[in-house]
């Protein structure tokens, strides 16, 4: 996967604003109705400086979350942000690991990823996570990135929601030939559109849910206890 395990990197993504897709994303969750979750077990995969992950603890003061990132740098924020909150830290534990992970627990009650699904090189070990890890029935939001279809059109997005991000949040310029699907300069610009809800995109599920909207924007999806994998 594609890792911020830079200390520049992880402090400019952790201090830049993305409220507007984090609430989003809550937002999203609310819109399934999944009750007060007390005593529910969550996940976030990749989880970053785990602003969803406070936001959602915040939100649900019943529940407990497991959060999983690749980057020590990245984690190193989270923990930052949740010991200034140690009723919070309490419900919290951060996972370094890379996907797939054997540190992960099974039977959990909501699934969520935001914004990792563009950093995978192999996109399906996401949903094979969600899986083996989620219990029969559970929640399951995953939110990502559109790719843009071409160089040009994704310098036209950088510029337009990422003009002022520091330059480490900024993919390096090319020309548009030498931009294809799945290259480092397509992935980056993708990337930096994340204050841009409206530019969301998608991966083929594969978590077996009837309920899931595969290639829709925003994956919201059950797990159905006939095609959970244990």
């Amino acid at each position: 996967p594609e890792l911020m395990d830079e200390a520049e990197q992880a402090r400019a993504y952790a201090e830049a604003d993305f409220s507007e897709p984090n609430e989003l994303f809550l937002r999203l969750l609310a819109s399934l109705a999944p009750g007060e979750l007390g005593g529910a077990r969550a996940l976030d995969l990749g989880c970053g400086p785990a602003d969803i992950v406070i936001r959602l603890l915040k939100a649900y003061p019943g529940a407990y979350c497991d959060a999983l990132d690749g980057s020590e740098a990245m984690l190193a924020h989270a923990r930052a942000a949740l010991d200034l909150l140690p009723g919070i830290a309490s419900r919290c534990r951060l996972i370094h690991d890379r996907l797939p992970s054997g540190q992960l627990d099974t039977g959990y009650d909501l699934v969520l990823s935001n914004s990792l699904l563009h950093h995978l090189h192999e996109p399906q070990v996401l949903w094979q996570t969600v899986r083996e890890a989620a219990r029969p029935g559970a929640l399951v939001l995953v939110m990502d990135l559109m790719r843009p279809p071409s160089a040009l059109w994704a310098e036209s997005l950088v510029e337009t929601y990422a003009a002022d991000a520091p330059d480490v949040l900024r993919p390096r310029r090319s020309s548009p030939s030498s931009a294809r699907p799945g290259s480092p300069t397509s992935r980056s610009a993708s990337s930096a559109t994340a204050t841009s809800p409206s530019t969301a995109g998608s991966s083929e599920c594969d978590c077996g849910s009837p309920r899931c909207t595969g290639w829709a924007t925003t994956s919201l999806c059950s797990t159905g206890s006939d095609n959970a994998s244990r």
